[in-house]
């Protein structure tokens, strides 16, 4: 134990996403050119800044449209050996307009593409901690509900 009592404290990284569903109740998953699965629209929450207003910027940077996001689906504690305690959030985007969907521009430093995907496909989507979530956050946003998460699983 050291005397700094600040050693012990976790210093979580959060990260924002949203979950957005097109009228046959698939979500979007993203593309990004920088990783090897399949993602939500969202990123890290910057210094100053909401995890709402993360999601919004986020949004607007990678899908470049502003549709209105709704509430919180999913809190996750989800540390990551390689990148140390985080704290996901996962708010609805709700039903995408036409218009939206039309206005789609992706961001090419960011995104190779999207596309809408059934939710049960999605263990052969994406690594298995984001499929967890994506379930829970799916079923959260049938429900009504907000789910606490940890790695996933809730608690």
């Amino acid at each position: 134990m050291t005397d700094d009592p600040a050693a012990t404290f976790a210093h979580a990284r959060a990260a924002a996403g949203v979950l957005f569903f097109n009228d046959q109740d698939h979500i979007m998953l993203v593309d990004p050119s920088y990783k090897d699965y399949r993602d939500v629209p969202g990123g890290y929450v910057e210094r100053g800044e909401t995890p709402y207003q993360a999601a919004e910027r986020e949004v607007a940077e990678e899908l470049g449209i502003r549709p209105e996001i709704g509430r919180l689906l999913v809190a996750d504690w989800a540390p990551n050996e390689a990148e140390g305690d985080k704290i996901l959030f996962l708010f609805d985007g709700g039903t995408l307009s036409t218009d939206h969907l039309n206005a789609i521009r992706l961001e090419p430093s960011e995104l190779v593409g999207c596309h809408f995907h059934d939710i049960a496909q999605i263990n052969d989507l994406t690594i298995p901690r984001l499929a967890r979530r994506l379930l829970h956050a799916h079923a959260a946003h049938r429900d009504g509900s907000t789910r606490y998460l940890e790695h996933g699983e809730r608690t």
